[in-house]
């Protein structure tokens, strides 16, 4: 009897990821370097020569490199001063790490809407906030723009208003390394800026995370802080509280063999989202991520927005049709004020934040997507929109 032909198992294609990290294959050489050192705490050269390549990579004149943006964030919010009772006011749009810290050291949030020309807080909206909040004496004790998805906020803008009422701003960049805004670093403006260097950015340290400011006194208190507040002494004496936030040599080693590759992941997250605009934009009711035109945006990830009056679908069910061919997307951040754990916080507008939460879905825009990848998740996309 003639045996019956198998045949073979289906593969599925592989999964492709929103943004997973890229190495430069330099990261096994600079791990070697560092543990042939012997310097594998949160201290040492490998860390110090990351910190100096920072300074080159943000123009800022001093960074401390710690565990985490959100660990950079709330050391900044420490040397600000921040008290219970403080109002710290954001922008909505973002993610929770912004503003938790300073929720966490008793302050009280106020977040306001962003900007449809950027996405990114709303500078004549905070005008006027800040304008109405001094003639109450309730001005806050912090602004805190963020950085969304590769742009950055019009620090320009914010902080002249903000200096009108001798109002600090920390500017959020976790999303933003590599960008510009008015033909400067993202950050630079403000009189700290916080950066991350989690799993999925640009230039990824597995985690960890800077603190950046031109003042040496507030790095050099930063890294004290950072270091569980050790006073200078034989013994271990301590006159305040602080945290164990350094970053560990061997992720600084892992973040400095990557950053000279800045420029060109930027360039090359920049040709992803110009491929998807090329690829889509024909269709009925999608649109992107705007970049105003004082703003050079890394294009950290590759946002579109899915009108559900006009397209065929709406963007959850074009991510759940994804989803079903191994395709990652995400939805925009939740705003800030549409979050449970801050039902009874303060907004200040949020209409245009909440719309693209309902419109706003991530794609796939790893720096090292691949052609053919990308045609993939284009080809999807058309398969749901085009119906």
């Amino acid at each position: 009897m003639q045996q019956a032909m198998i045949q073979p198992a289906y593969t599925a294609p592989a999964p492709i990821l929103l943004s997973p990290p890229q190495l430069t294959g330099d990261e096994d050489a600079q791990l070697r370097k560092m543990l042939a050192s012997g310097w594998i705490a949160p201290v040492g050269p490998v860390v110090a020569a990351f910190e100096h390549a920072l300074t080159r990579a943000t123009t800022f004149a001093h960074v401390a490199a710690l565990s985490s943006g959100t660990a950079a964030l709330q050391i900044a919010y420490r040397l600000a001063g921040l008290a219970p009772g403080d109002e710290v006011w954001t922008s909505t749009l973002t993610y929770v790490a912004t503003i938790a810290p300073a929720v966490q050291m008793g302050a009280v949030p106020v977040f306001l809407d962003v900007d449809p020309r950027s996405w990114t807080l709303d500078a004549d909206l905070l005008a006027d906030a800040l304008t109405r909040a001094a003639r109450h004496n309730r001005l806050p004790r912090l602004v805190v723009p963020v950085d969304l998805y590769g742009q950055c906020a019009n620090l320009r803008d914010i902080v002249r208003v903000c200096d009108t009422w001798g109002v600090r701003v920390i500017s959020d960049c976790a999303e933003s390394l590599g960008a510009m805004a008015h033909g400067r670093q993202a950050g630079r403006g403000a009189w700290m800026a916080a950066f991350s260097f989690n799993g999925n950015k640009i230039i990824t340290t597995g985690g960890g995370g800077a603190l950046a400011a031109d003042d040496p006194d507030l790095i050099e208190r930063a890294h004290f802080l950072a270091r569980q507040a050790r006073e200078a002494a034989a013994h271990y004496q301590h006159e305040t509280l602080g945290y164990s936030a350094g970053i560990p040599a061997p992720c600084a080693a892992v973040g400095l063999a990557q950053l000279p590759s800045l420029a060109a992941r930027v360039a090359q997250r920049r040709q992803v989202f110009a491929t998807y605009v090329r690829g889509l934009a024909d269709l009925p009711g999608v649109g992107f991520m705007p970049e105003p035109g004082w703003a050079h945006s890394s294009r950290w990830l590759s946002v579109m927005l899915i009108d559900p009056q006009r397209a065929a679908a709406d963007s959850a069910a074009v991510r759940a049709a994804l989803a079903a061919e191994g395709i990652e997307t995400r939805p925009v951040w939740k705003p800030m004020h549409m979050q449970p754990v801050f039902r009874q916080a303060r907004v200040i507008g949020g209409q245009v934040a909440a719309g693209l939460f309902r419109q706003g879905l991530c794609l796939p825009s790893g720096a090292g997507l691949q052609p053919e990848e990308q045609a993939r998740v284009i080809a999807a996309l058309r398969h749901v929109l085009a119906r």
